[in-house]
């Protein structure tokens, strides 16, 4: 299944929408304990804080010592952080506007 395919999908619409109704952290909270499991919230936090490091310099084996997280995990987030979607990108920009206010 390709990016397209799983995008043009109705459920996945529905989500991607609902999740531009989330209001704040404690929404946020709420509807990933309701959608995923406590290993899956920490996968995806894991990730974030992958693209954290690596963006902010820190070498592959730093970040997975910091993180716990797999030499492939950081590779995939490499690719991902410098790739054509830009959701990190745009995710850390923001992140990095807001703490500055």
């Amino acid at each position: 299944m390709t990016k397209d395919d799983i995008l043009a999908r109705p459920e996945v619409g529905q989500l991607l929408h609902a999740l531009t109704l989330i209001e704040d952290a404690d929404e946020a909270g709420r509807l990933l304990l309701d959608l995923c499991t406590i290993g899956e919230i920490g996968d995806l936090a894991q990730r974030l804080e992958v693209a954290r490091l690596l963006d902010a310099g820190n070498s592959y084996v730093a970040v997975c010592e910091e993180t716990g997280a797999s030499s492939t995990t950081v590779s995939r987030v490499s690719k991902c952080l410098t790739g054509e979607h830009a959701g990190y990108r745009l995710i850390l920009d923001r992140m990095s506007a807001a703490d500055e206010d």
